[in-house]
């Protein structure tokens, strides 16, 4: 017999239980990120607000728009999150195969924030998303623990800047 492929460590992260899809449209504002992105880690004193915007499409899928600057312009780029095998996950496909992501909601309280769980291949990151761009003290307790959960630590963590949102872009600056 073929042992069984290893468990991936999204494959242990529960995604929030009796989430509604509803309960995650509108704004959120990205607070932080864990992640040992090597790109991160070289432009992490560059760090632009970012804010999201999620629409629900069919009762199923999530359409993702995120806002941020780029050399003064505020860039919009789009994203369809595909429902998955189970509630509160969802699939992100690339152009190519091996681009696929898979995505997990992770604890959530869709009044002020929500952890998102973001693995392609073998590498994985956690968002923090607020209503506000400010959360509590013991959000961001919740949120360090889901970091240390899936192996990652503070020395790969990175916080957003709480200004100089936007929130529209230009035809000319959508990436789909």
């Amino acid at each position: 017999r073929r042992p069984s492929p290893p468990q991936s460590a999204l494959d242990k992260v529960a995604a929030q239980e009796g989430l509604s899809l509803h309960q995650l449209s509108g704004k959120w504002f990205l607070v932080g990120m864990a992640s040992r992105c090597s790109y991160l880690a070289e432009h992490s004193h560059q760090l632009e607000a970012t804010m999201v915007t999620m629409t629900i499409l069919d009762g199923q899928s999530l359409a993702v728009s995120t806002f941020r600057t780029l050399d003064r312009m505020c860039w919009e780029i789009r994203q369809h999150y595909l429902p998955a095998q189970a509630p509160g996950r969802f699939l992100l496909k690339g152009h190519r195969k091996s681009s696929k992501v898979d995505v997990v909601v992770g604890e959530a309280d869709p009044s002020s924030f929500i952890i998102l769980y973001y693995q392609k291949g073998h590498n994985i990151s956690v968002k923090l998303y607020g209503r506000s761009s400010l959360v509590s003290d013991a959000v961001m307790d919740k949120f360090e623990q889901s970091i240390k959960a899936v192996g990652l630590s503070e020395d790969v963590t990175y916080y957003f800047p709480t200004y100089g949102f936007c929130d529209s872009a230009d035809e000319f600056h959508v990436l789909d």
